[in-house]
């Protein structure tokens, strides 16, 4: 008889933050890389809006002009679109490395080769988002809520032409799925189908994002979970489990 005991042995703190800190040094390099390609970013802004035009769901537009007549909403809505992207993720990862520590490492890599992607693509197709086009209103800029980086020095240091895909989306998908596989409160499970939806209306409702990066935002989030999934078995047949070497067998 064999008796194997699992170790729940978390993922070293200290190389998480040199994950998240490598990841935002790729993110500044893109970042330089397409400040200069302004023009290319305004055209492919215009392509994918008449093409949504054509298509018949072109809602940036009416939708961020309803929310900038309106203040209340307007600054929720825009702080929520600053805010919940950085703040829920961080809490999600730090949550499922705590209390979850055998499915981390899977999520997590999930999480990196979205980044990746997203930042392929950034630097392949920039993309200006909708606020900078005419007829649409900048909605955080005009609420001057919590999180209006954009005529402030955060502006500088972000890439304000990564419309495609929305990475807002990507991750809020990607928390959705992380934390309602790993937790068995229903509550929780609501709460992260209401994040999903909440930032999908934020992302075009603020004018950041179109239609199109919604659904590329998902579409990545996707594909990198179904690459990371097939990529696992592979992994073990070479190197053995990831939880091998720290489990204890016994045999009788």
């Amino acid at each position: 008889m064999r008796q194997v005991a699992t170790s729940s042995k978390r993922t070293a703190w200290w190389s998480q933050v040199l994950t998240i800190a490598w990841l935002w040094w790729v993110y500044d390099a893109v970042s330089n890389l397409t400040r200069t390609r302004r023009e290319r970013a305004l055209i492919n802004g215009r392509w994918i809006l008449r093409f949504e035009h054509a298509a018949h769901f072109d809602v940036e537009r009416a939708l961020s002009g309803w929310t900038d007549k309106h203040r209340g909403i307007a600054v929720v809505v825009a702080d929520f679109y600053d805010l919940a992207h950085l703040g829920v993720t961080f809490i999600a990862l730090v949550a499922l490395w705590w209390i979850a520590a055998p499915a981390y490492r899977r999520q997590r890599n999930v999480l990196v080769l979205i980044n990746v992607v997203g930042f392929l693509v950034f630097l392949v197709l920039p993309v200006a988002p909708p606020r900078m086009l005419p007829g649409f209103v900048d909605v955080i800029s005009q609420s001057h809520a919590i999180g209006s980086w954009h005529s402030g020095a955060l502006g500088t240091v972000a890439n304000e032409y990564a419309a495609m895909p929305s990475l807002h989306v990507a991750w809020a998908i990607w928390c959705a799925w992380a934390l309602s596989t790993t937790c068995p409160f229903r509550w929780v499970r609501r709460a992260c189908v209401a994040h999903v939806l909440l930032t999908s209306i934020a992302v075009l409702a603020t004018a950041n994002h179109y239609v199109l990066d919604v659904v590329a935002g998902a579409s990545t989030f996707a594909v990198c979970k179904i690459t990371i999934e097939r990529l696992a078995p592979i992994l073990w047949r070479r190197t053995g489990p990831p939880l091998c070497r720290n489990r204890l067998i016994r045999s009788h």
